[in-house]
């Protein structure tokens, strides 16, 4: 009797994973080790037959790997890389370096924009009740709700609103590599490029240069008229 096999899809489970089978190689806590160049073809050939894992899978959890803060931060000049076996396969030089010590303060820079914009978005809330309370509390009468906004008043909200491009949501057949999108990452949508597709998740490229994983449902596309 034959078990099912199961297919593994995170970038996680799939590190995990690569960690066991190669653990002089990759590791899933503590210090990285620089990676051989082109240690993907060297995966792909020792996976070929190994049903858990994909090509597109361990490209995509490789590319995840090397970008982690963990393992740009392992990347110094006289560090030696290593292939699947932990072998020696070259020394780190001084523009490999540099090169992850420029997308390691892209990288932590935009984590720290994405944190400053959940802060302010926190104390705006916060505020906004502060003063709700306090009005309820001035007036002694409980909040009630708004009322709906009169004919004339509705028009001239509307022409006081800004108009935006109707967005649509669009499945992973739908998209193409290089095609314009926008990313709803927080409360509003970014502009981006497509850079990869998978069944359930889209890598995109932001207006600022870092490349993004996100879930297909979070891809939209302006609708057309």
């Amino acid at each position: 009797m034959t078990t099912d096999v199961v297919k593994l899809k995170t970038t996680k489970d799939i590190i995990t994973y690569l960690a066991k089978k190669f653990p002089q190689c990759f590791s899933v806590e503590g210090n990285a080790k620089p990676l051989k160049i082109g240690i993907f073809e060297d995966l792909a050939n020792q996976l070929a037959e190994d049903e858990h894992v994909s090509k597109t899978r361990i490209r995509t959890a490789l590319r995840n790997y090397t970008n982690s803060w963990r393992y740009l931060h392992s990347v110094k000049v006289g560090t030696q890389r290593v292939d699947l076996d932990g072998n020696p396969c070259g020394e780190i030089t001084q523009e490999q370096q540099q090169h992850a010590e420029q997308q390691l303060a892209e990288s932590k820079a935009a984590a720290a924009a994405r944190a400053a914009e959940r802060r302010q978005q926190q104390g705006a809330d916060e505020a906004k009740e502060t003063r709700r309370k306090r009005s309820s509390a001035r007036t002694n009468v409980p909040s009630r709700k708004k009322r709906p906004a009169t004919p004339a008043k509705q028009t001239q909200e509307k022409r006081d609103k800004p108009a935006t491009a109707p967005l649509t949501a669009v499945s992973a057949q739908q998209l193409q590599v290089g095609q314009q999108v926008k990313v709803k990452a927080g409360k509003v949508p970014v502009s981006g490029l497509v850079k990869e597709v998978e069944r359930d998740e889209v890598h995109v490229q932001l207006q600022n240069g870092l490349t993004v994983k996100v879930g297909i449902a979070a891809v939209f596309v302006a609708k057309q008229e």
